[in-house]
């Protein structure tokens, strides 16, 4: 590991607020005064619409995919963008061919890796948003992190994505010789019924040494996507903003003393 701390926020099932908790850690990140450099790893772009940088979707190269080809040919500026709260590389519709092309290329796993080598000098956090499905992308973010939030629904068919999600990291760190880290498990979206609450009792039980966060429904989180923010450059406050700042504040605390290489 590098000198920024990196995180990425995966869960191979759709649906699951990835983004959402993606941008506000982030934001929650930047509101404790960390420098944050944040990666739209998908080709979708959602987290890229989600901070209001939508034209750069369709921005003219050199692009992310363009430095996972060839990282050390593309001049890492060229690729930043500038938002209020944290600087950005977004999702270009470029990505579209990443897993395409990454497969043809040798060591196309470890690419993102590469890219973030150059990238990370002036950050203290890269936070990394995946596609919603495992595969060459998501391949690389984990291996260029090796540390995992992990977003989930409180309902049952988050226990059979977990499962799912657990086995791919194992198999990973297999391959290459790393260890991946769940740093923290978002359960999100959390409803008023029984079986949210039973799912919560179960994500406890089933990973009691990862740190539990619990995301409530609030439309002022919707409201903060739409304006191209996280929640806490909106007006709207929502009791969520002490949720995402613990988040933040436990996982600065965890990467603090940890050790840098030279």
């Amino acid at each position: 590991m590098a000198g920024s701390a990196r995180l990425c926020v995966t869960n191979q099932k759709g649906g699951v607020g990835k983004t959402t908790v993606a941008i506000n850690l982030a934001g929650a990140l930047n509101e404790l005064g960390r420098d944050v450099l944040f990666v739209d790893l998908d080709p979708q772009g959602n987290a890229t619409e989600g901070l209001g940088m939508l034209e750069t979707y369709d921005a003219e190269p050199p692009s992310l995919l363009d430095a996972l080809v060839d990282p050390a040919a593309v001049d890492p500026e060229e690729i930043i963008y500038r938002h209020a709260e944290m600087d950005v590389v977004p999702g270009n519709v470029d990505m579209n061919a990443a897993e395409s092309t990454l497969v043809q290329e040798p060591d196309g796993e470890t690419r993102l890796d590469a890219v973030l080598e150059r990238l990370e000098a002036d950050y203290e956090f890269v936070i990394v948003d995946c596609p919603p499905h495992l595969g060459l992308l998501t391949d690389n973010a984990l291996y260029a992190t090796e540390n995992l939030v992990i977003p989930a629904l409180a309902e049952p068919t988050s226990k059979r994505s977990l499962e799912l999600l657990f086995d791919y990291v194992g198999a990973l760190e297999m391959d290459h010789d790393i260890e991946i880290e769940p740093r923290a498990l978002v359960a999100n979206r959390i409803g008023n019924t029984r079986q949210a609450t039973e799912m919560l009792e179960w994500f406890d039980d089933a990973l009691p040494d990862v740190p539990l966060y619990r995301i409530r429904k609030r439309v002022a989180l919707q409201r903060a996507f739409a304006e191209g923010k996280s929640v806490f450059a909106v007006e709207e406050e929502t009791d969520m903003d002490e949720v995402f700042l613990t988040m933040a504040e436990t996982l600065a605390d965890q990467f603090s003393n940890r050790e840098v290489p030279a």
